[in-house]
């Protein structure tokens, strides 16, 4: 009796669960909040696994020695691989620069053997460098100081000598292109605070002119046009690649050095010249 009344309770239970069932499950409402508080659950736990995960993860790497020896080897490994990648980096680097050189020595090899003919009739190619500086003297001070020609060798790159032999006319001796060469100059024209212009007699073809522009009481801009014709390959490849405006480029600063860390001029030749002849 008391089996088939447990029986009866029991299958009454399951009948009115799967009736609520049912109802339930028609109802979107009710659809709606379940949904809501399994994405809701969901998300609680991915939050409390982020919060426990890393701390905890920490903690049981500082303590397990397995773990730490893999994580220093992980390190190690990663390291190791970004001094490769470095290596590899450089080492393209190195391999362009070489490239370019070599495409520019060829390129002056061909410009040289090119040139060779019309050098000897004197209308090979002329390179021209122009560069300029600031100084912080007065533009007098900057132009005195470049009017003591003998004491360029302080500042020019391969300059071993330069003799003044009148107010017009000076001896250099330099080495050029890895040869010691000497020619004379002519001074052309020459003008206080302002230019002095030069031109070769003889021997290595140069020109230049060098003109002084006030920028304030105590500064001066300081520009140098330099041309000449190169010779040989030593030359050639030096015109091709730059090196002879980077030469020039460091007189220049030299100078500045010079005179600013001086501050006053070592002497001092303010006559005038106007065609090559002393006024």
């Amino acid at each position: 009796m008391l089996r088939r009344r447990l029986t009866s309770d029991v299958q009454d239970a399951a009948s009115g669960g799967r009736e609520l069932a049912r109802r339930l499950a028609n109802d979107r409402k009710f659809r709606r909040e379940v949904a809501a508080a399994v994405r809701h659950a969901a998300l609680a736990r991915q939050r409390s696994r982020r919060r426990a995960g890393v701390p905890a993860a920490l903690a049981l790497a500082a303590t397990d020695n397995v773990i730490r020896r893999e994580l220093t080897e992980s390190w190690a490994r990663l390291r190791s691989a970004q001094a490769r990648v470095e290596k590899q980096r450089r080492r393209r680097r190195r391999r362009l620069v070489t490239l370019l050189t070599g495409l520019a020595g060829a390129a002056a090899v061909i410009k040289w053997r090119k040139g060779k003919s019309s050098a000897a009739d004197g209308s090979g190619s002329v390179r021209v460098i122009q560069e300029s500086i600031d100084v912080d003297v007065p533009v007098s001070t900057a132009y005195n100081q470049w009017t003591q020609f003998e004491e360029f060798p302080r500042f020019m790159d391969g300059v071993e000598e330069v003799r003044q032999l009148d107010d017009t006319r000076l001896h250099w001796v330099a080495s050029v292109g890895g040869k010691r060469a000497e020619w004379d100059a002519k001074i052309t024209e020459q003008h206080p605070d302002r230019q002095v212009t030069w031109v070769s007699e003889d021997g290595k073809l140069t020109r230049g002119t060098v003109s002084f522009t006030e920028r304030g009481p105590s500064q001066t801009t300081v520009d140098l046009s330099m041309s000449y014709r190169p010779e040989g390959l030593r030359e050639q490849v030096g015109s091709t690649t730059g090196i002879d405006r980077r030469r020039v480029r460091g007189d220049l600063e030299r100078f500045k050095e010079l005179i600013e860390g001086r501050g006053a001029e070592t002497g001092a030749w303010r006559g005038e010249v106007s065609e090559g002849v002393s006024q």
